[in-house]
Order: structure tokens, then sequence, then C-alpha cells
């Protein structure tokens, strides 16, 4: 299972209208809006000629007098390769993707609704500095102009019926909040299991299942000691949970789930004291959902003394990852705890008033009409306390409101923006804790051979609470006392071993003076991707591409040797089809290759004993709530505890099993089982993981429009990598790009991103880099060899 949703809505349209559309017909619209890469074009408001130069897959470099005429060309340029994924994030941010999907979005509109990211744009719009807000004017402006001159309007339009609306400041700021969104909006489902545990549980038995560290993050954060720190198992409250579960059980419902695939990344810098001549190196590979098109935008910008290269979010003239002459910047997800859940005690003799201190309030209410396509509007009330909007969803039959950074105006700004143009490494530093929106670890590196790790993004100051579960601020002795101020945000600069890594794990503890958050990214690829750079005696750019690939997985012996001591020789005299299992088990390589053998058992046999052993013993909370799911990335520090230590008062299911021998050995049956069920035609000794683990990156229309699925789809062919690789892949998930650049050294620095730059099926650009990523190939980061030339000049008007 998955935390992160992918960053391009729907996987399937449903309506009536596109299923009708000929085949035929959607080639020839897919011909006539073929984009311009060629020519002149007159482009209003420019104050000098751009030339956007695009190389043999179709990367632009635009060169420009000044950097407002950049920002123009670079939102024609986008819309001219991305305009209709601009248009469902903005869409999906502000609540109306209903208007063109119809009812099949309307759970979407509903809850964008109860954010109200679309009044919220416009109050950030307001307050953001004026030469912000001229930059996203411009940026506008260029996708204006694109959309009303060019005459060349993506496909998917022509079939959903529609013409866009003109591009807004607000529309950017839509983007950035769905990006927000997508990276920390998995905060209240968190917060509501953790809440519903907290009711249900006895305390020692909630602390057990919820640490905030596991091995390898304990090897790496020795000094930082853990707020949530590992527990002995507490085998009499685990008797008696096991004993008072519910007779009836539901093999169909799965409300145990691994929490392995979370949106994060990988990203590390080393210093001159680890490279050959003294250069610093970032390396970074954002992990997200992936779809078609990629949720990146390759550019190249030049302008005045600025040359930068990197990644832009489509919709934004935001370089989220890259480098200038002088300064490399990559990002990670922080994975911290920045929403609560506040608890709202409602009048009884007025349910149109919460209470505040020792007085009722009156809910604010903003109607809101959602159209929908095909069908009826649907009216619905945003109910708002002075907290957030009451969520559509209560807990534990509470109304609770949903106070969030991302909620907050105040707390998102552009201040990134100048990150392009820095030139120091403290001046980059600076920019990064002073910019608001998403939570990130930001590594810098820059062209002196300095290196630095610090954060982005507002985070709470807690009072009376840690975020953990939720809580009433009714009475004032709960909340949060503003942010962190910028300067007292943590960084590093030049540790004494060159090394800075960031792989979503925990960095922080009981040291530092306030609570980042609960749960993290479990701490192998850190701790793999330290533990190889140490080793290095002197890296480079290949090296630190080679280690992006890295497909081994130490994480998995736990598991290969807790099956293989479950086939002793008795067993196997019994069941002699076990020799079979244990030399598939033995065959293992000891890495997440496409052709490793055994690896598919080890992934499904965790994924079995996760369900098996936790399901019968959070009964009590499922009864509670018929939405719980327990999910919980630091899961096999429980797991992995009872597995070891086998209490027999805390086996699972005593009535089928005599010992957890038995239920081990019970549960790799199964998970063989279950892996032949889904390949009956590939015997176990040849089923690799290349079989089990292969891409799936959709485009929107190719679930309604099958037979073109094949267009619209990147090929399904075998992945490399895992969930616990530093290679981290799964069929919809994985590295949304990999960069290797060092500043100033330009001809040496790497870009790949799946898919391709344009999102036009038919355009050459459309798939181009998928076999790079796949395959692990470098591509350069700056665009090559001009093919075509777009010159961008000022209307003679």
């Amino acid at each position: 299972m998955t935390n992160i949703r992918k960053p391009v809505l729907y996987a399937g349209v449903g309506l009536v209208s596109l299923v009708a559309v000929a085949i035929g017909g959607v080639f020839l619209v897919l011909h006539n809006a073929m984009p311009q890469l060629d020519g002149t074009v007159q482009l209003a408001k420019l104050t000098a000629e751009v030339r956007v130069s695009s190389d043999a897959h179709g990367i632009p470099a635009i060169k420009a007098a000044n950097r407002v005429d950049a920002v123009r060309a670079l939102g024609y340029v986008t819309a001219r390769d991305r305009l209709f994924q601009m248009e469902l994030m903005r869409r999906k941010s502000a609540g109306r993707l209903a208007e063109i999907f119809g009812d099949m979005a309307l759970e979407n509109d509903i809850k964008a609704r109860t954010y109200g990211f679309h009044r919220e744009a416009k109050t950030i719009a307001a307050k953001l500095p004026p030469e912000h807000r001229r930059y996203l004017q411009s940026y506008a402006d260029g996708v204006n102009s694109y959309m009303t001159e060019s005459g060349k309007l993506p496909f998917e339009f022509t079939v959903l019926g529609y013409q866009p609306e003109p591009w807004t400041p607000e529309d950017s700021l839509l983007v950035v909040l769905g990006m927000c969104e997508n990276l920390t909006a998995w905060e209240e489902r968190g917060e509501r299991m953790l809440t519903v545990m907290d009711s249900t549980l006895p305390d020692a038995m909630m602390r057990f299942l919820t640490p905030d560290t596991d091995f390898y993050t304990e090897q790496l954060q020795k000094q930082a000691k853990s707020l949530r720190p590992v527990k002995a198992i507490p085998v009499e409250a685990l008797a008696s949970a096991l004993a008072a579960q519910s007779s009836e059980k539901s093999e169909l419902e799965q409300w145990v789930r691994q929490s392995d695939f979370m949106a994060g990344s990988n990203a590390w810098v080393v210093s001159g004291k680890k490279t050959e001549d003294g250069r610093a190196i970032l390396a970074n590979d954002m992990h997200l959902g992936i779809s078609v098109p990629n949720i990146w935008y390759r550019i190249e910008l030049n302008y005045g003394d600025t040359h930068a290269a990197g990644l832009a979010l489509p919709g934004t003239p935001l370089l989220i990852a890259g480098s200038n002459r002088h300064i490399a910047w990559g990002a990670t997800n922080l994975s911290g705890d920045f929403l609560d859940l506040v608890k709202l005690d409602v009048n009884p003799a007025n349910p149109d008033q919460y209470r505040v201190g020792g007085q009722w309030q009156r809910f604010e209410e903003y109607p809101e009409t959602i159209l929908v396509k095909g069908g009826a509007a649907k009216q619905i009330i945003v109910k708002q306390t002075r907290w957030g909007p009451v969520a559509g969803q209560p807990l534990l039959d509470q109304p609770v409101a949903i106070h969030w950074v991302a909620l907050d105006a105040d707390a998102v700004n552009l201040n990134l923006f100048e990150l392009e143009q820095g030139e120091t490494l403290e001046q980059a530093i600076k920019v990064v804790n002073s910019t608001g929106g998403t939570q990130l670890n930001i590594l810098l590196a820059d062209d002196k051979g300095h290196i630095a790790w610090t954060l982005m993004g507002k985070i709470p100051k807690r009072f009376g609470n840690d975020g953990l579960v939720s809580r009433s601020w009714a009475d004032g002795s709960v909340g949060w006392d503003g942010y962190i101020k910028p300067e007292d945000l943590p960084q590093v600069i030049d540790p004494p071993e060159g090394i800075l890594a960031s792989a979503n794990d925990r960095r922080f503890g009981k040291n530092y003076p306030y609570v980042i958050g609960h749960q993290f990214g479990n701490g192998y690829r850190a701790y793999r991707i330290t533990r190889q750079l140490t080793q290095m005696p002197k890296i480079g750019e290949w090296a630190m591409f080679n280690l992006q690939l890295d497909t081994e997985s130490e994480f998995y012996v736990f598991y290969q040797q807790l099956a293989l001591n479950s086939l002793t020789a008795e067993a196997i005299t019994k069941q002699p089809d076990l020799a079979g299992v244990r030399d598939y088990l033995l065959a293992w390589n000891g890495r997440a290759d496409a052709d490793s053998l055994g690896f598919a058992l080890l992934v499904e046999f965790r994924k079995q004993l996760i369900e098996a052993v936790f399901k019968p013993m959070l009964s009590a909370s499922r009864e509670a709530d018929k939405n719980f799911n327990y999910a919980w990335t630091y899961i096999d520090t429980p797991l992995q505890a009872l597995l070891a230590e086998k209490p027999l008062h805390a086996l699972p299911d005593a009535a089928h099993y005599q010992n957890w021998n038995v239920f081990i050995l019970e549960q790799l049956q199964r998970s063989r089982q279950q892996l032949q069920a889904q390949h009956p035609d590939v015997a176990l000794m040849e089923l690799n993981w290349g079989m089990q683990n292969k891409v799936k990156h959709s485009h929107p229309f190719s679930k309604a429009l099958p037979m073109l699925s094949n267009l619209l789809d990147m090929p399904s062919e075998a992945l490399p990598g895992c969930s616990f690789c530093v290679r981290a892949a799964g069929p919809g998930f994985g590295a949304s790009e990999r960069l290797v650049v060092s500043p100033g050294h330009f001809d040496e620095a790497i870009l790949h991103m799946p898919g391709g730059q344009s999102g036009h099926p038919l355009s050459s650009y459309y798939r181009d880099q998928q076999a790079y990523w796949l395959k692990g190939l470098p591509m350069p980061l700056t665009a090559g060899k001009p093919e075509h030339t777009l010159l961008l000049q000022p209307d003679s008007e």
C-alpha cells in the first residue's frame, strides 16, 4: 500500500463522451494538436526577443534579456508541452474536476472546497511581494498567449469538449497548494489512526505499536534520542487484545497496511573533502506517484548573469531542484506533522455554534456550488472555525476542525524564487529558511566545495500537546504559538565527514526543542546511502548516479532468515514441496534487480506477516471506527520484535497454531500460494522480481480509451528497485527524476526522468526519456545541440 497519490489526478475517465469518440477521430484530433517548435511568434508584453532552442529530447533552453521575459517564455513553452496537466492540477486544488469529469470527481471536489484552496490562493496572491506577483503575472501572460494565439490546444480539451479558462497568478498558487496537499495531507489519516488507537488500546500497547525509530535510524542518529523509543513487548496487553477480538472475521477486510511508499525522496551532498578536485556535488531523486506526463518539466534558463537548469513544477515558474553556476539544490519531503485535528464542542442547544473558552461562537459558513458534468450541481456548506474548516468526516463521532499549515495564507510564499539567482551558500540557506509552503529537507552545494542541509517551510510551535492525537483547543491550554523562526530552523554546514544525506528519515530527537513529527521514513535508505558514501575514497558524478540506482536491500535479510529458519528438515519431510521454496529463497542475490530470484516471495511474505500478526490485535480499534487503518512507517520495529522473541501469549490465532514457528511457516505457505496465483504459468524457480514489479505509468484517459492505452501509457516493463532500496521503485511510484550536479560543472551533470518532456502522445518527446530512466542511463542536465528554434518577439503593437 502507499501513502502517496499521483500528482496528476485521474487514472480513468468513465465519461460517455470520451468512449463515444471514434478512434480514428482521436488520431485526427491528436495530429491537429501538434504544437509549433520552430518559427517566430509575437508575444505580448515582452521587452526584448527571447530565443527558445529545443534539443533532441525537446528540452527547452530559454535565452532572454531579463528574468521577467524568461518567466513569460517559460509560461509559453510549458503551456505548449503540458497545458492539460496544468489544467488538471489547478482544477484539482480548486475543486472543479467534476465540471469536466462528472460524478467520479465529486468526492475530490468536496474535499478541495472544504479546504478552501480557491479562496486561500487569492489571499496569498495579495500578500506576495510586488516582484513575486510580477513573475506570476508574467508566467500567466505566457500561458495565456499560447492558449489564445497558437490555435493548438492539447487533444484532451477537444475530447472533453471545452475550452480552458485564462491562466491567473492564483492558478499557479493552486498548483503550489496542490503539491502541499500531495506531500502532507496524509497526516490527517495518521492523526485519525492514532486517535482511535489512543482511545481503544492500553498505553503500553499503543507505544509498542507506534515507535518513531528503527534499527537503521538508530545507527544513524545515536545522538538524537527518540521521542517514541522502542518499547518492550507488552505481552499481557496483547494477550488481552487477542482474547477480546471480534469473532466476526472477514478475509476481505484489509485494515492493517504497509506504509512503505510515502511521498519522499533521496538527496545527498558531498563536499570538496570527498571529491578529486574539491568540488561539491549534489544528488537528488524525488519519489512520487508517477503518471503520464511526468510531474516535472525540464528547463534551462539564461538571462542576465544567470544560467540555471533543473526541474520546474508545471503551472509555476519555480525551479524545485537544480543548479545555477554557484549553488545546487535538491529536496526531500520532511515527513513531519504540520496538521492537527481539533475536537469541537458543539452547542447541544444550537448546532450552529461551537465552544471557544467559556463562550459559544458561531460557525462561519461558505456556500459552495460544485458543477457536475452530466448531472445536477452539488450544493454544500463549508463550516469554518477559528482553527480551520470542519472536516467532512467526524472522528469517533465527534466533529473536528482541520488546523493545517497549508491552510494558513501567512505560511505560504514564493521566496524559493530567489534560490535561482543565489550566489553563496549562506544566502541560499537564508532563502530556504524563509520560504513558506511544503515542508522539505533542502540539501545545498556551492561552487567552492561547501555543503549544507536545512529545512524549508513553516513548522508549528505547539503548546499543551505534541500533535500526536486529536485534542480540544477550546479552553486555550492546547494549540499552536506561531511557527519556528527562520533563524531557529536546524542547519548543518560542512560536517567533518564531508557527507550529508536525507531520505525522509528521522533527523531529530529529544534534544531538539520542538516536535517536528512522529513517523518519518524508515531509516534504511539513509543508512545505505551514508554507508556507501563513507566507504568511497573519492566521489564523482558517476559514483553519485550509480548510487541512485543501487538495488541492494539488506532490509529484507531478516525476512529471508526468518523464512529459512521455518523451513526445517522436519517441515520439508512433511511437505516435500517446501524444498523448492527453500531453494528459491537461497537463490536471492540480496538485491531487487529485475532478474533477482526469491525476492518476490520475501516481499509477499513480509506483507502477509504484517496483516496476520497485527490484524487480530487491533479489532477493538476497527470496531470503534469502521474506517480505521493501521499503517505505520516503522511497523517493522514491533513486527520484528514479535517474530524474534515469539512470546507464546501474544501468538495471533492461537486456536489454529500451536506456536510461532507453525504460524510463520503457514504465512510463508500462503505467501507462496498468493504469488503463484498471480503467475500461474511461471514455475517458482523462474519467477524473478521483474515479473512482479512492472512499470505502470498511465495517462489520465487510458482506462476510458483502452484501445489507445498503448499509445497513451508507458510500456509495461520489468522494473528494478523496491520500497526498501535506494532505487525506490514500484509499479506506479518511484524516482520522478534523477539529478546529479556540481555548480559550475554543467558539462558533467546528469538529469533524467520518466516519460518525456511533451504531454502530446504523437510527439517524439512523449516517451523518449523513459528508456533512460528505466535502464538507468545518464542524460545531460542542460539542453544539447538545438534541433528547433522558436523566436518569441515583442508584440509590434
